[in-house]
């Protein structure tokens, strides 16, 4: 799975895609792009999830670093390896943002305004 998390508060999407990455993998990178986005409904809880997948180069790793808790260790896996693993995904959304990747799929990381708190138009 890939990291995923939520949003703090006054956070932006890019800010909250470099602290999940680190602290679920213990990798800094650099985001290169937005590849997609997409929502999907689960069909056995009924809750809904919006994915932004960011691609990004990495730049260091801090391999002593604590990983989030329920995390064992961080795996680079080709698509075939993936595919092969299907059963313990969470969720489509996975397998959908590499293939985005693979097809070429790619916006600009400006793509993505944030409006400032009280901003009416």
């Amino acid at each position: 799975n890939q990291p995923a998390g939520h949003l703090e508060p006054d956070e932006t999407l890019q800010a909250a895609a470099l602290r999940e990455t680190l602290e679920e993998t213990g990798w800094e990178v650099e985001l290169e792009c937005l590849v997609g986005i997409q929502q999907w409904t689960s069909s056995h809880s009924g809750s809904q999830f919006v994915r932004f997948t960011f691609a990004a180069t990495p730049l260091r790793h801090h391999p002593g670093r604590a990983l989030d808790s329920g995390i064992l260790r961080a795996l680079w896996l080709d698509r075939d390896e993936i595919v092969a693993a299907r059963e313990r995904l969470r969720s489509p959304l996975i397998l959908n943002s590499i293939d985005d990747w693979l097809a070429g799929r790619r916006l600009p990381l400006d793509s993505i305004r944030r409006l400032a708190p009280g901003t009416t138009s």
